[in-house]
C-alpha cells in the first residue's frame, strides 16, 4: 500500500511539474507574440487601469519594460519548475527523504502566485490554487514511503 501511494504521489507530482514547465513555455511564447501572456491580461488591466494594448499604444517604452519583466519572471519560473521536476523525477522517485522536503519549497511560488496574480483574476486564482492544493496532497501521499526511510536501521538478517 505504501508503495502504491508513493507511486500515485510521484506520478501526480511529475504531472504538476510538467504542467509548470508547459505554463512557462506558453507564457514565453505569448510574451514574444503579444508582449503579455493572455492569462495575465486581466490582472494587468485591474492593476494598471487599462488594457495592455492601450499601454502599448500610449507608451511603448513602458510596455517593452513590462514585457521584459514578464520574460524575466517566466525564466525564473522555468528555473524553479525545472529544478522541481528534476528533484521529483530522480531522488524523490528513489524515495530520498531530502528530496521530499525540498519539494515543499515550490509552495512558496505556488502560494505567492495565487496571492499576487490570482487575487486579481479569478481564472488565474483557480489554476494557481490547483497547484497549491495538489502539491501538498501528493507529497503527503509520498510521505509514508519516504519519511520512515531516513535513518531507519536495516532489517535484521536471519541467522542460520
Amino acid at each position: 500500500m505504501v508503495r502504491m501511494l508513493h507511486r500515485i504521489g510521484w506520478i501526480g507530482l511529475t504531472v504538476v511539474g510538467a504542467l509548470m514547465v508547459f505554463a512557462v513555455a506558453s507564457d514565453l511564447t505569448a510574451d514574444r507574440r503579444t508582449g503579455l501572456p493572455s492569462d495575465h491580461a486581466g490582472t494587468f488591466t485591474r492593476l494598471a487601469g487599462e488594457p495592455f494594448a492601450a499601454l502599448h499604444s500610449a507608451s511603448p517604452g513602458v510596455a517593452r519594460y513590462t514585457t521584459t519583466l514578464e520574460v524575466g519572471y517566466a525564466l525564473h519560473e522555468l528555473t524553479f519548475a525545472a529544478l522541481f521536476l528534476a528533484i521529483v523525477l530522480i531522488p524523490l522517485r528513489r524515495r530520498e527523504s531530502w528530496a521530499w522536503f525540498a519539494c515543499w519549497a515550490v509552495m512558496i511560488a505556488n502560494v505567492g502566485y495565487a496571492a499576487t496574480f490570482g487575487r486579481h483574476d479569478p481564472a488565474i486564482l483557480g489554476r494557481s490554487l490547483g497547484a497549491a492544493i495538489a502539491v501538498p496532497v501528493l507529497l503527503l501521499l509520498c510521505a509514508p514511503a519516504v519519511i520512515g526511510r531516513a535513518g531507519s536501521p536495516a532489517p535484521a538478517q536471519a541467522v542460520s
